[in-house]
C-alpha cells in the first residue's frame, strides 16, 4: 500500500510539474481573459495568517484583489479560506486586509469552508452562483492558478483566470495596512497537520473532499465517480 502511495504521489507530481511547464504565462492568460470585463466577482484563495504581518503570498493576492476591484475589472471578490494551519480564518484576514486597502464591504464576500485549492474554487463557484454572479474568475498568483488549470477543465467549471502580473502588482503600494484579526480567529481551531496526514492533505488538493452539486458533475461519469459525496 505504501509503494502504491509512493508512486501514485510521484505521478501527480509530475502531472502538476507538466501543467506548469506548458502553462501560457501570466500575460497571456490576462490578454485572453480581460477583453471578457468586468467580471461580476472574482475568488481570491486564501493564505495562512501568522497573527502578526501577512505573507508576501497573502500580501500579492489581497493587492492583485484590490487592483482588479479598482481597476472595474472585478465588481465583487470572494475571499475563499477556512483556519488550516494557523487558528486565524483565512477569508477573514483577507476580508479584513481588503476593507483596509478601501474595498468597500458590501462588494466582499468570504467562504469559509475551503482548506485546499480545489476547495476555494469549488466552493467560492458555489458561493457566487447563490449570490447570483454570473461572470466569476479565479485571480491568485500564476503557481496557484496554473495548477487549477486541470481542475477548471475537467469539471467544466465557468471559470476564467486572471493570474496576478508581477510588475504591474510591484507598481501598486504595497505597504501593509493595519488590522485587527481578533475576530478572525477559531476558538476550536485543530490544525490540518493534526488532522490530515501528508497523503490525505495532497488527496485533498486533488479535490478528493469536496462534496458536489449534482448540476457541476457534468458526465455520467463523474457521478459515477463522485456519488458518494453528491449534496442534497
Amino acid at each position: 500500500m505504501k509503494i502504491i502511495s509512493v508512486i501514485t504521489y510521484l505521478s501527480l507530481t509530475m502531472l502538476l510539474g507538466g501543467c506548469f511547464l506548458f502553462a501560457p504565462s501570466a500575460e497571456k492568460t490576462n490578454r485572453k481573459y480581460l477583453p471578457k470585463a468586468p467580471y461580476d466577482v472574482i475568488i481570491v484563495p486564501g493564505v495562512p495568517y501568522d497573527g502578526k504581518h501577512w505573507s508576501e503570498a497573502m500580501r500579492n493576492r489581497v493587492q492583485w484583489s484590490n487592483y482588479l476591484y479598482k481597476k472595474g475589472i472585478a465588481k465583487n471578490i470572494i475571499y475563499s479560506g477556512s483556519a488550516v494551519y494557523t487558528e486565524y480564518e483565512e477569508a477573514h484576514v483577507m476580508a479584513l486586509y481588503g476593507e483596509a486597502l478601501g474595498i468597500p464591504k458590501e462588494h466582499i464576500f468570504r467562504d469559509p469552508r475551503s482548506e485546499h485549492s480545489t476547495e476555494n474554487v469549488y466552493y467560492s463557484y458555489r458561493l457566487a452562483k447563490k449570490q447570483g454572479f454570473q461572470k466569476i474568475a479565479l485571480a491568485t498568483d500564476p503557481f496557484q492558478l496554473n495548477g487549477m488549470r486541470q481542475f477548471i477543465k475537467k469539471f467544466e467549471l465557468p471559470v476564467d483566470l486572471l493570474p496576478i502580473i508581477k510588475d504591474t502588482l510591484l507598481k501598486q503600494d504595497l505597504r501593509e495596512p493595519t488590522i485587527d484579526a481578533s475576530a478572525a480567529k477559531r476558538p476550536d481551531f485543530i490544525s490540518i497537520v493534526n488532522r490530515q496526514s501528508k497523503w490525505q492533505r495532497l488527496r485533498g488538493t486533488f479535490g478528493q473532499y469536496i462534496c458536489w452539486k449534482e448540476e457541476d458533475l457534468k458526465t455520467k461519469h463523474l457521478r459515477k465517480k463522485y456519488g458518494d459525496r453528491i449534496e442534497p
